[in-house]
């Protein structure tokens, strides 16, 4: 648990001793977390050449355990960060363990980027006198924009004419899923999670319920079935592509 200023002893004596002991903690921590590294590498290395469940279960259970460990080091790790050093690159090219995570996050190009500028106005707030810009300096916080479900309503007006009373009505658009209500980026998403992150559809189904939508389960496997079979096609033709190569490359397991 973090300490709060007011929950601090006075006494400096203890002051110092709560210090060492977080000290000792975190070089535990560090000598823990090497040694998942050092795990997690081998294992790796006996994976390459072998497929087994077994090695990808272990490997799995030390990322967590590992993940787990330095987070509670960056819980107890007071330091503040400084977003512009890249301490990890520097480590890692010489060989040697990062003390502390603090790389850069990397953003794409295509990325939406918004500007806020902050201006102190025209008038010097310390004697009134006229102010002239002479520079800026320019910071960047990384924002998350929580996803949103949006219902679509399509209403196809029927219109009837005057001279030979023929009705006329627009026709209805296609759906991925046919009667369905899946829209195409909800269904990606939902065929993502499930076979690229590893997401369970029960789990998507309780993001799904904060969003404010109630999709059964049955539903939600139907979604993937029917996803599934509408972009078998497309595989197929990935593989007659691949497979019309002169050569093909492919691990050795």
């Amino acid at each position: 648990m973090t300490e709060t200023a007011s929950t601090l002893p006075d006494d400096i004596a203890e002051l110092k001793a709560m210090v060492l002991s977080m000290q000792t903690s975190l070089r535990a921590h560090e000598v823990l977390i090497q040694s998942l590294r050092i795990q997690i590498a081998r294992l790796k290395k006996q994976k390459f050449g072998a497929s087994s469940e077994k090695v990808e279960r272990e490997i799995e259970q030390l990322e967590l355990a590992l993940e787990g460990l330095e987070i509670a080091r960056a819980e107890q790790d007071l330091t503040p960060e400084d977003p512009e050093d890249d301490t990890d690159a520097g480590a890692e090219a010489k060989g040697e363990a990062p003390a502390k995570r603090r790389r850069k996050p990397r953003v794409s190009d295509d990325t939406p980027r918004e500007r806020i500028v902050l201006d102190p106005g025209e008038e010097c707030p310390h004697c009134g006198g006229p102010l002239r810009l002479m520079g800026e300096d320019v910071s960047e916080i990384l924002e998350f924009i929580s996803a949103k479900l949006k219902l679509v309503e399509t209403a196809r007006l029927k219109k009837t004419c005057r001279r030979c009373e023929k009705i006329t009505q627009m026709p209805a658009p296609s759906r991925p899923v046919p009667r369905g209500m899946a829209g195409l980026g909800l269904l990606a998403y939902i065929l993502v999670s499930k076979f690229d992150d590893h997401l369970p559809l029960y789990r998507q189904g309780e993001i799904f319920a904060r969003m404010g939508a109630g999709i059964p389960s049955s539903t939600l496997v139907d979604w993937c079935g029917q996803g599934v079979r509408a972009l078998s096609r497309l595989v197929e033709r990935i593989r007659d592509e691949i497979m019309a190569s002169d050569r093909l490359h492919a691990p050795s397991h």
